[in-house]
């Protein structure tokens, strides 16, 4: 929110330094990012004079040059070469001395001594347009001849220069959204330093109507969207451009002019707060308002030439026939203001925050009525508005008032009442602050004083503070006007010890987060929300579990996520259309589900992997992120975890191609495999994907379980030995494994798989697997014999199990 200072100073006489109030405002909690300059002649003319001509001479070398000699009031007169066809001996003009800086738009130039065809030339004698006063470029401008030699120009023209603060407004401060809220603010602040200030506000009192020659009727249909409408009309009127002061004040906050009656409204929805709208009366059907809603799907075209499609909560101003605005929001085409308006329907309401929010958002508009409506303005000021907006268009454009202010406010909008306990303000604002002090603070914010006891004060807030409604809304108004730096601090130093459970979510997060950093993963934050189309891709999920936003920002933003799954593609996919085809990720965050038991939230770990494993280097051979990659990563944290035991069974979730799930019990930690490639495509991916899933929650449950054994490291060797087993293709490692550690619970430490191999010299459905056996005894070295007994075990056992045969 923009701030000028000059139109501030309209509201109170401060002649503080702009860098001092802008410290005081941030004080009170209207925080001031920073502090804009504003010229309505840029460079405000520094460094031109006023100089008389004292002589003009024809140039010796060119038939369109003169040469004069000036006087510019700084002692000995200057020579200037001037082209202007209308410069003449006698005259006083504007003229920018050496180091003068002038602007052609944007672009800067700087006045410098130099030679014009070898006379030299020590300013210039200025145009209109040289000047930015004009768009004249006929001649140089001359001056009324009774202005003293070596007058600033600055102080002769009708320039504004002005301080404009920005201004970061937190969405609770409607009250804020103006120049009279923030004058209101700045006024109770000056206070606490014993600056007491009036506080200037419009006249309204020459309101009058003249005659009822342009009656017209208003209806609101539903109060709850247009609690309180106000209108009047507005006859012979003349549409031009608004006066200079106007306009300066316009522009200085961003805004530009448009015309008067237009003008009008934007300057008093900036000074009050108030957001008004002007209608060509010429282009109401029926001499008719009405405040409805009406039909979804109803076409219609807005100020910006936009062809919008209708909502039925939509509430809008409409004539007898069609549809003229969208209340709070946008004008219409057809109905505005235009060089050819001579009477006008001028509008002001307060609408329904919530009913001006949504339907904002539904047609993705953000202009300044709707900025405030949506945040609660004052409903006290419409009719105060509407009178001061009726008289400056009086004053800028003619006119008469043509009918009574029409006013509907069926149903009051009451004060808050609130009591505040003094022992309670104490303990939030950690000091006990003088009662006196607490009236005085409460009093500069207009919150009215009813009635005061040894515990506290009975209160009544106006309703344009619709961010005051507790007992702590209360004692935060008087904290920020009293200065949260005026408050001392005990010179006692309290420190707490907490214990931390090193199972605690965030902690093992950190660690499981620092493993996958290591191992080259990168960890990404996605929306919670999401697309409910998503859910269509898979049977793992259905639509009746969804949680929907009651206002979702858009369409793709409708739902809570069921699975991380989808908002990780929507990374990949980003990622390979910017050309970054390898990749590794990491997320930790939860699923949303609405079951018929009620809402559930779980925390997942999501990975996912595709392309390659590395990056390029030359010492090192590409290799692709496959499952077997996904696999170690998957092992490695639930190893971390001390969760070993698992359970391996292939996974049934439709997400993946192929897969596998681990689980303990019944209960299942993790799934991970091969993205189907349907799925894939929806994402517009080609490439490969690979997923892994754990359920965090589960996971962190079975590793506070998990108990840590400790014991020596065994001080006897360890022997190994190998067999290369003939086996079915349908036989797994895992069949292998189980068989070797019931053959041998104690000595057999260690079963490693470590080369696989089917080809031309085996039988038709045979492969050979290289299996080791690593052999120890914790507390005697082992024999050959004791060795080869273990050994032959296990071949008669894979042999009568498994139809294994060595090789």
């Amino acid at each position: 929110m923009k701030i000028s200072y000059n139109w501030l100073k309209q509201f109170l006489k401060l002649d503080w330094d702009v860098e001092k109030t802008g410290e005081l405002l941030t004080d009170l909690g209207l925080e001031v990012e920073g502090i804009e300059t504003y010229q309505s002649v840029k460079g405000g003319l520094e460094g031109v004079l006023v100089g008389q001509v004292l002589s003009c001479d024809q140039h010796p070398n060119a038939d369109k040059l003169k040469i004069t000699k000036v006087d510019i009031g700084q002692g000995e007169p200057v020579q200037i070469v001037c082209g202007a066809p209308n410069v003449a001996q006698g005259q006083k003009v504007p003229v920018a001395t050496i180091g003068t800086k002038l602007y052609d738009n944007d672009k800067e130039w700087i006045i410098k001594k130099g030679k014009i065809r070898g006379e030299e030339s020590h300013g210039m004698i200025c145009a209109e347009d040289e000047l930015g006063l004009g768009h004249s470029h006929d001649g140089i401008m001359v001056l009324d001849k009774n202005i003293p030699v070596g007058t600033a120009a600055a102080t002769i023209f009708d320039i504004e220069n002005d301080h404009v603060f920005d201004i970061g407004l937190t969405p609770n401060r409607a009250d804020a959204m103006s120049h009279w809220g923030t004058a209101r603010d700045l006024k109770a602040g000056l206070l606490q330093q014993d600056i007491n200030l009036e506080l200037i506000t419009p006249s309204v009192s020459n309101f009058k109507i003249e005659n009822r020659t342009n009656t017209i009727e208003v209806q609101v249909a539903n109060s709850e969207l247009a609690p309180r409408y106000c209108g009047v009309t507005i006859s012979g009127l003349k549409v031009a451009p608004s006066p200079a002061w106007l306009q300066h004040r316009l522009k200085a906050i961003g805004l530009a002019p448009k015309n008067n009656i237009v003008d009008v409204t934007n300057y008093v929805l900036h000074e009050l707060g108030q957001p008004l709208h002007a209608f060509d009366l010429g282009q109401v059907e029926g001499n008719q308002i009405n405040v409805t809603t009406v039909k979804s799907g109803t076409k219609f075209v807005t100020l910006d030439e936009v062809e919008r499609e209708l909502h039925e909560e939509d509430l809008m101003i409409c004539d007898a026939e069609k549809p003229l605005c969208i209340a709070g929001v946008f004008g219409g085409k057809t109905s505005g203001v235009t060089e050819n308006t001579t009477a006008i329907f001028l509008e002001s309401a307060y609408f329904n925050p919530v009913s001006i929010r949504k339907t904002a958002k539904r047609h993705g508009l953000n202009t300044d009525a709707s900025f405030r409506f949506e945040r609660g303005i004052d409903p006290n000021i419409t009719e105060y508005a509407l009178k001061r907006a009726a008289l400056l268009i009086q004053e800028l454009a003619g006119g008469v008032i043509t009918n009574n202010i029409i006013d509907l406010f069926p149903k009051k909008i009451e004060d808050a009442q609130v009591f505040l306990s003094f022992d309670n303000a104490a303990k939030l604002i950690g000091e006990r602050l003088p009662e006196d002090t607490i009236k005085s603070i409460l009093s500069s914010l207009e919150i009215k004083v009813n009635s005061i006891n040894e515990s506290g004060i009975g209160l009544t807030i106006p309703a344009y503070r619709n961010d005051v409604q507790r007992e702590a809304d209360v004692i935060e108004e008087i904290l920020r006007v009293y200065g949260y730096n005026n408050i001392e601090f005990t010179q006692k130093l309290n420190a707490s010890i907490s214990t931390i459970d090193k199972f605690a979510d965030h902690t093992v997060q950190n660690t499981i987060a620092n493993q996958l950093i290591g191992k080259g993963f990168n960890e990404i934050l996605a929306n919670s929300l999401t697309s409910p189309d998503y859910i269509e891709l898979t049977t793992q999920f259905t639509s009746a579990h969804n949680v929907e936003m009651l206002n979702p920002l858009s369409s793709d933003l409708a739902v809570m996520r069921q699975s991380l799954l989808f908002s990780g593609l929507e990374a990949v996919s980003h990622n390979i259309n910017h050309k970054r085809t390898d990749l590794t990720f990491f997320e930790f965050g939860k699923t949303y589900h609405n079951y018929e038991s009620g809402r559930i939230e779980d925390k997942h770990l999501s990975l996912i992997v595709t392309g390659k494993k590395s990056t390029e280097n030359w010492k090192i051979e590409q290799q692709k992120g496959d499952f077997f990659f996904v696999k170690s990563i998957v092992t490695s944290i639930l190893e971390r975890l001390g969760l070993k035991s698992f359970r391996t069974l292939p996974t049934k979730n439709d997400l993946f191609s192929e897969g596998v799930t681990y689980s303990l019990g019944k209960f299942k930690l993790v799934e991970f495999g091969v993205i189907k490639k349907s799925i894939l495509k929806h994402f517009s991916i080609s490439q490969e994907v690979l997923h892994a899933d754990f359920n965090w929650d589960v996971v962190l449950e079975f590793a506070k379980r998990n108990k840590v054994k400790f014991s020596d490291i065994p001080k006897f060797p360890e022997a190994r030995r190998d067999f290369a087993l003939l086996l079915d293709n349908a036989v797994s490692f895992e069949e292998i494994h189980t068989i070797a550690k019931q053959t041998e619970k104690k000595l057999l430490k260690n079963i490693n798989l470590f080369d696989v191999y089917q080809g031309k010299k085996l039988p038709a459905g045979k492969k050979s697997y290289a299996v080791s056996f690593t052999i120890q005894d914790d507390h005697k070295t082992l024999t050959d014999k004791q060795i080869d007994k273990i050994m032959n075990k296990l071949q008669h056992n894979f042999e009568t199990k498994l139809g294994a045969e060595l090789r």
